[in-house]
């Protein structure tokens, strides 16, 4: 019983993994545990209850006044929009016609608007079913492989989670940054330096951009070597498209990627202000695109929307070329002008906002994208709610003693440490979502590391990359059950499962390049950042 009451903490942490895998609401659980442990604590003398009345300090502290949490709806807001705005049917069609005569020119297409939905929406659920409703039945009509086309969906699709803005980067950043500024203040730096999710977000850009380039390069090898995997489309009554065509679908959502990216990689922004400009292009996007025809006529608001939209890229322009800020002494002429300039815009922009919700409430779009948002904003926070307090608790018991014992025993150092992280994060991705392990598992460990001299942004892309691995691979990859539940028939699991192993042994490749060249994650920070 002794040794049983001086291992609290794991017990606990193996409760909840128990918990968590029946399928038990995941704040509920984490929460339930960590009260039911803090009980026992308590009662045996082994926990200090007066750690309790911290916890709605670390909920104001640590959610409400955090502005970067604000980006989560944001994003989600943008990516739900965006996935109903019909771009990647429309992305899929236009590549389909121009790579499609070429060997593995459909898987091609599939990987390419993978990567562009990857970079607009961020979701990873959404990305992957949306790819296999519109792609997977395509790529078999036209005599693709079972397994081929199976895999190329689930590895562009799983993208999402790498490739920014991407909500994994958005709150694991923000997990790191807190560990890296409590791993300081624990070293006795009482100054700190900060990480932002921007300097994530930079430092996942390359490791992503290195995937894609690998994912296209297995297509054409295999295109090459087994034609028969990843034959041309034969099909002459579909002309290429036009130059025209290209650029009227790969445009906006090109755009509306460089203006949130660009935004914050070229500090104009910050996560949440890119995360604002982001929804409010996915609106406009969507707004242009599913808009109502009434009577026959055009539908006026229409014409607001894009004016809207041409005044709203009117001021971002203008930010870009001069400083806009009011209340400033050193002020200049031609300021004043653009400060001016940006005021009278501010009009057309709102009246193209008001016409592009008027039309998207009249499709009945904006009503599910609101309900949606709000549906995984309120999961989001109130997991996050739940793993505040199971940290509490999980601390109290001495929690993080046994972590750090346990990642600092044994010969190896940093290295033994990081390796040993990184497999239970992949094994618990098997079974958990990335929610949980951000906010459950990264706050424990994440500190130790830190504080052993481990750079937060390699350590960060690590476990992104770390993840989004976790997910892709048989037998429990979460990508791979959200394909199986829309794969048609013809598509067994074993097709899926046979079809995404070497997309996940070229993950491992990515993987190890960025541990043994932690440049391709710290380079780009540092060139934008300093």
């Amino acid at each position: 019983m002794d040794f049983l009451l001086s291992h609290l903490d794991l017990l606990m942490f193996g409760a909840a993994i128990l918990v968590l895998l029946s399928g038990y609401p995941v704040a509920f659980a984490l929460a339930g545990i960590a009260l039911l442990f803090a009980g026992i604590g308590i009662l045996t003398g082994h926990f200090d209850p007066a750690l309790l009345s911290a916890f709605p300090n670390r909920i104001y502290g640590g959610v409400m006044t955090r502005q970067v949490m604000v980006a989560v709806p944001l994003f989600v807001f943008m990516g739900v929009m965006l996935e109903r705005s019909n771009i990647a049917s429309e992305l899929l069609e236009t590549m389909a016609k121009l790579f499609g005569r070429m060997r593995g020119g459909l898987g091609i297409s599939v990987i390419l608007v993978g990567a562009l939905l990857a970079a607009s929406t961020g979701i990873v659920g959404a990305t992957v079913v949306t790819m296999g409703l519109l792609s997977l039945p395509t790529m078999l009509r036209h005599g693709y492989s079972p397994s081929l086309s199976s895999g190329a969906i689930a590895a562009s699709g799983t993208l999402g989670q790498i490739i920014p803005p991407s909500i994994v980067l958005v709150l694991l950043g923000d997990v790191i940054s807190n560990a890296y500024q409590r791993a300081q203040l624990d070293a006795g730096n009482f100054a700190p330096k900060a990480i932002s999710v921007g300097d994530l977000f930079a430092g996942a850009l390359l490791p992503g951009l290195l995937l894609v380039v690998l994912y296209l390069v297995w297509m054409i090898v295999v295109a090459y070597f087994r034609p028969e995997m990843a034959p041309a489309v034969q099909n002459n009554a579909d002309s290429p498209p036009s130059l025209k065509a290209i650029l009227g679908v790969l445009l906006p959502p090109l755009l509306l990627i460089f203006a949130v990216l660009g935004s914050i990689l070229g500090g104009l922004a910050d996560v949440t202000e890119a995360a604002g400009v982001g929804a409010l292009g996915a609106l406009f996007l969507a707004a242009t695109r599913l808009g109502n025809v009434a009577n026959g006529k055009k539908d006026w608001r229409r014409i607001f929307v894009l004016g809207g939209a041409a005044a709203f890229a009117a001021m971002i322009a203008l930010a870009i070329l001069m400083d806009l800020r009011l209340g400033r002494s050193d002020t200049t002429a031609i300021e004043k002008i653009g400060q001016g300039v940006a005021l009278v815009l501010i009009l057309p922009a709102l009246a193209g906002v008001i016409a592009a919700l008027l039309r998207l409430y009249g499709n009945k779009v904006l009503q599910a994208v609101s309900r949606s948002t709000a549906q995984i904003s309120a999961m989001v926070f109130v997991i996050l709610i739940g793993a505040t307090l199971f940290s509490l608790v999980f601390r109290g018991l001495g929690g993080d003693e046994s972590v750090e014992r346990l990642l600092t025993s044994g010969d190896g150092g940093v290295v033994r440490a990081v390796v040993l992280v990184m497999l239970v994060m992949f094994l618990l991705g098997f079974f958990l979502d990335f929610i949980e392990i951000t906010f459950v598992v990264v706050p424990i460990v994440g500190p130790i590391l830190l504080g052993m001299g481990v750079d937060p942004i390699w350590l960060g892309v690590m476990m992104a990359i770390n993840l989004q691995t976790s997910f892709l691979t048989p037998p429990f990859g979460f990508a791979l059950f959200y394909l199986r539940g829309v794969a048609p028939k013809g598509v067994t699991t074993a097709h899926i499962y046979k079809g995404a192993l070497p997309f996940v042994a070229i993950q491992i490749v990515v993987m190890a390049l960025v541990a043994l060249f932690p440049s391709l994650a710290t380079a780009l920070p540092h060139l934008i950042y300093g």
